[in-house]
């Protein structure tokens, strides 16, 4: 047997339970000793002496020889060996830390569709987590929620029960190696943890699935070093993973990440949040505050900024609308990798900010920089710095995402995603939208002067996300079509007030306009500052968020009234039913008037379609970029038809307080929704026939087929029973002034069938839409009407069969006096196909 970590003492406790009796009385004689051992009580002691206890601290030096190399920041890191250990302050106890896992270096040959989670740099996991000491000499790393909050740990405050009913997970136990009594820390061995494969240093099983990843390969899987910073730990590995099996070879792919993990230490005291508003476009994180309110619970938001407080000295100066530097401005580098000629436009993008935080009564408050050269302190993968990190990527796109304190909504540090290839779309861009107006744009390659200024806008764009701003897709909306065609008035004031807008080009600028790139080109406008100024102004007198609401509610109010200019429009959201139905708040769209923009547009483009093979000529090659810039002109058209669909059965909303005067809700105008329906028939339902481009087509993969799938597309998003319900809602509500379901489809029905009044032949591109008429109409009659959505409840099934039965009659007696043959047996064609379908109607 062998005896292992007994001091002294302990063994000499062990001989003396082994070789003396135990005393005790026994009864009847008390004066006699009882000489049997009591077997029960001496071999519980001697297992609990002999088995050695393997959660019992060591000697510091032990564990941390003075061999170990050493790095000191908030946590200290040891390295002994190819061991690593967390020597943790107790002062760091219960501290809520952030976590941050982030691709390297990201394999070969595993690129998601749209780049996602493909290239260094990008993002793989952000957590809370707090180390908390417990019995048996142990340290419990849990993972946090912030979902569910109270403050309140009065007598009547619901802390303790909320805390009572929301323990936190435990996610890793580790026990502790050593004590350091002197600086009163714990040690514990991090090894297998870093190695291994969790989901709080990196992928979670969710994010391995999306990426088709499977096992870690621990053998070759390793630490690559963990360094410590003042603030926070870096964590760098190299992780190998098996993928699952491909489809129908069943292949399993081996894939190599470098990630680098940041652990950073969230401030003791969170920043002062502010509630969200959603008539200003921040992100926010959303919770159930049980303080709010004393007789339920209330949902809120709190928006993402970053800390931007006065220096205490300037306090005075800063009440009294002087401007005055933040305790910590927003730095952003540039990727050292960045090609060199565009760092001086993506440092502009950034710096253009500035007059943003001015209005909000800060100077020097943001700066663009490239990266240090010499510092080997500095690493793109470092927490503490926001990057604007280039990927050599052909992912045509750039995201301006953030890191944010999830208890306050402090934004911490970015890092923006800039794709090689979004120089391409910017391209294609301004080529469909500027071309007619701008004769840099008729050629393969912009200059970089060009090139610069698109990349500065994108630039700002992205840093407006960084800044918490969402996208504001009414802002463009707020702007007269006419002012657009003003070169004074444009030039001055911008095409849109809002560079978070997608209002890329002024493209209902015409040649005879004249306008220059100040007309021309997004820029931060008049909405970016105001809501700049609402989410970065101090109010010093303010010490709670629930205090800053009203002043903020005046705020918001008085600009609102002011001007339009200030408004928010929300983007559009699938998962959010109303976002999807105001048309004003579309992406892609300019100006008060879509079929007067869109009108200007397609003057622009038939301009432009012309020239597509002359200005994408290039010797010794093919004609594929021609056949590209026709896609991208059929798009911009498309974009158009889209805009203007969305007035027909629209639903207008805006948000507004109790001190507000107007509706939340309200429908688009009957007359608006009748233009829409005449530029529809005009523009798409009417052969495009500038479109058919039949010298393009014979040396391209293009065709007009593509022209008839617009067509197609948007007649079914007419013939869509929700919009018909929301037309029967609008006469339900508003029968006055309603655009009724019956109106619309038969104006709908009177120009796509416009020759059977006139006993005209039916070209071949009209019998094609006129076929896709007929066919969706049938599956919005028995028996397919339940499965497309027609609610036999109320009026639309109605009114459907009734359109129907008008249609097949009036086709059947056109096709008796049709002009030819063709058109003849078109027109019977079609009769049959609906009268088959409402004989059946009328049969059950």
């Amino acid at each position: 047997m062998q005896l292992k970590n007994f001091s002294t003492g302990a063994l000499r406790l062990l001989l003396m339970l082994i070789t003396v009796p135990a005393l005790a009385q026994k009864p009847g004689n008390s004066k006699k000793a009882d000489t049997t051992v009591k077997k029960v009580d001496t071999l519980a002691a001697m297992k609990a002496l002999l088995i050695p206890k393997a959660d019992a601290p060591k000697p510091y030096k032990d564990i941390i020889p003075a061999t170990a190399i050493t790095s000191k920041g908030f946590f200290k890191v040891h390295k002994v060996d190819e061991k690593y250990f967390f020597e943790i302050p107790d002062s760091m106890l219960e501290r809520d830390i952030l976590v941050v896992a982030r691709i390297a270096k990201a394999p070969a040959e595993l690129r998601l569709p749209g780049g996602a989670l493909s290239f260094a740099g990008d993002e793989i996991g952000e957590c809370v987590i707090r180390f908390q000491k417990v019995p048996g000499n142990k340290l419990f790393l849990q993972k946090l929620s912030f979902k569910e909050r109270s403050a309140d740990s009065t007598e009547n405050g619901l802390y303790r029960a909320l805390t009572n009913s929301n323990i936190q997970p435990v996610q890793a136990a580790f026990p502790i190696k050593a004590l350091n009594d002197s600086s009163k820390s714990s040690v514990i061995e991090m090894t297998d943890y870093i190695n291994g494969d969790n989901s709080i240093f990196f992928f979670d099983a969710a994010l391995k699935a999306l990426m088709t990843l499977s096992m870690q390969a621990p053998d070759r899987s390793y630490i690559e070093g963990v360094k410590a910073y003042p603030m926070n730990l870096e964590i760098k590995t190299v992780k190998t993973y098996s993928s699952r099996p491909y489809p129908i070879t069943n292949e399993i792919k081996s894939y190599t990440y470098e990630l680098n993990t940041s652990v950073v230490l969230l401030p003791k005291e969170p920043m002062q949040p502010r509630y969200f508003d959603p008539r200003v476009g921040f992100f926010a994180d959303e919770f159930v505050d049980f303080d709010a309110n004393p007789q339920g619970v209330k949902t809120e938001s709190v928006a993402w900024r970053w800390r931007m407080e006065p220096k205490p000295g300037d306090m005075d100066k800063y009440r009294r609308g002087e401007l005055v530097e933040p305790v910590k401005p927003i730095m952003i580098y540039i990727d050292p990798e960045t090609p060199k000629k565009w760092v001086p436009y993506l440092i502009q993008g950034i710096n253009d900010w500035q007059a943003a935080f001015e209005q909000a009564g800060f100077k020097n408050a943001i700066v663009g920089k490239e990266a240090p050269k010499d510092d080997s302190t500095w690493s793109i993968d470092d927490a503490r710095h926001s990057v604007v990190v280039y990927k050599p990527s052909s992912t045509p796109n750039a995201m301006g995402p953030s890191v944010k304190d999830p208890r306050s909504g402090e934004i911490l540090e970015t890092h923006i995603n800039w794709y090689h290839n979004v120089m391409d779309l910017l391209h294609k861009w301004y080529f469909v939208q500027a071309g007619a107006v701008d004769p840099r744009a008729h050629q393969l390659q912009l200059d970089d002067a060009l090139m610069g200024q698109l990349i500065r806008f994108v630039s700002s764009h992205e840093i407006g996300h960084t800044l918490g701003l969402r996208h504001n897709f009414g802002s463009s909306s707020t702007v007269p079509v006419d002012s657009l065609r003003n070169k004074q008035w444009v030039e001055a004031h911008g095409h849109t007030p809002s560079i978070m807008d997608y209002a890329r080009f002024n493209y209902v600028a015409q040649p005879e306009d004249h306008i220059g790139d100040k007309g021309m080109f997004p820029r931060i406008g008049d909405y970016d500052k105001w809501a700049i100024e609402w989410g970065y102004r101090y109010i010093p007198d303010a010490k709670t968020a629930a205090a800053e609401k009203e002043t903020l509610n005046k705020w918001v109010i008085n600009k609102l009234a002011a001007s339009k200019r200030y408004t928010f429009g929300i983007e559009k959201m699938p998962w959010v039913p109303m976002t999807m139905l105001d048309p004003r708040n579309q992406n892609e769209d300019l100006g008060d008037d879509a079929m007067k923009a869109g009108a200007y547009g397609i003057k622009n483009l038939r301009r432009i379609e012309p020239h597509l093979m002359e200005w994408t000529r290039e010797p010794a090659e093919d004609y594929g970029k021609a056949g590209e810039m026709y896609k991208e002109v059929l798009n911009q058209y498309e974009r158009y038809m889209g805009h203007v669909l969305a007035n027909i059965g629209g639903l207008l909303t805006t948000p507004r307080t109790v001190e507000q005067a107007g509706p939340v809700y309200e429908f688009v105008a009957k007359e608006k929704q009748k233009r829409a329906i005449a530029f529809l028939q005009e523009q798409l339902f009417t052969t495009p026939e500038w479109l058919n481009d039949q010298e393009l087509f014979n040396v391209t993969e293009t065709g007009f087929n593509m022209v008839s799938a617009v067509q197609d597309k948007v007649l079914f998003m007419l013939l869509d029973p929700k919009l018909i319900n929301r037309l029967l809602d609008q006469q339900a509500y508003e029968p006055a002034k309603a655009y009724a379901a019956a109106d619309m489809l038969q104006d709908l029905k009177k120009g796509i069938f416009s020759e059977l009044a006139a006993h005209k032949p039916v070209s071949t591109n009209r019998r094609q839409l006129q076929k896709a008429y007929v066919e969706k109409l049938i599956t919005m009659l028995p028996p397919l009407a339940e499965k497309s959505g027609v609610n036999s409840l109320n009026d639309g099934l109605s009114i459907i069969k009734a359109h129907a039965k008008t249609l097949a009659a009036e086709i059947k007696n056109a096709s008796v006096q049709a002009a030819d043959n063709t058109t003849r047996a078109h027109l019977e064609d079609l009769y049959e196909r609906l009268n088959a379908v409402l004989h059946a109607v009328k049969v059950s």
